[in-house]
């Protein structure tokens, strides 16, 4: 699949002020500074479509963008250590609850990981919490140009290991370079493979199972 058209539609802090639900909706969240913006305008082939910036906590709202007028791509605020002081952050932390929990046509959680790092509490806490919620989500390794193509795979396993400690299932796992737009194929075939089964016309919208 190849994006054509992607453009910033609206920012909000309540999920309840979102788009009308009728479209399919992908979620990108992840550690502060984890390259969650530089992703987003890879997988785009936008250079400014999300902002970027090299202090942790640049992005506070949840942020809507269409892409070819058939579905969405969310930016949320990154979760973890930023520089903003504990209420902030705290108040980010419920909207993107709220927002995670509820929003009905939330199909799948990107969730972005810097390949570079062996697994962090955080990281693990948070998968914890979206398999307790029900979320559907996959893990998204970024930066993989930082690192051998070897090394890339042993601290995937690692994760892999960690997860296999208590998980019956390991949820879908992506490699991604924004450097070099490693994934980006990969990515978008998942959501327009996705995509094909979404129907507005339910009430409620079928998640993808974890």
């Amino acid at each position: 699949m190849q994006v054509r058209d992607a453009q910033f539609l609206v920012s909000n802090t309540d999920y309840q002020a979102c788009p009308p639900p009728d479209k399919p909706e992908y979620a990108f969240i992840g550690r502060s500074n984890v390259g969650k913006s530089s992703l987003i305008n890879m997988l785009t082939s936008r250079r400014k479509l999300a902002k970027t910036s090299s202090t942790p906590g640049k992005t506070q709202l949840i942020n809507h963008f269409l892409i070819d007028g058939s579905w969405y791509l969310v930016d949320l605020p990154g979760y973890g250590w930023a520089k903003v002081g504990k209420r902030i952050r705290g108040g980010w932390q419920q909207m993107t609850a709220d927002y995670l929990k509820f929003r009905p046509n939330l199909l799948c959680v990107f969730m972005l990981i810097d390949i570079r790092h062996k697994p962090v509490k955080n990281d693990l806490d948070f998968m914890a919490w979206l398999a307790q919620e029900q979320i559907p989500f996959a893990l998204t390794f970024t930066k993989a140009d930082k690192l051998s193509a070897s090394q890339g795979a042993l601290h995937v396993a690692d994760y892999e290991k960690e997860l296999q400690k208590t998980w019956a299932e390991l949820p879908l796992r992506f490699v991604t370079s924004a450097e070099h737009s490693t994934g980006r194929d990969d990515l978008l075939s998942f959501i327009y493979q996705v995509n094909q089964d979404f129907d507005p016309s339910l009430s409620t919208y079928s998640r993808l199972s974890k």
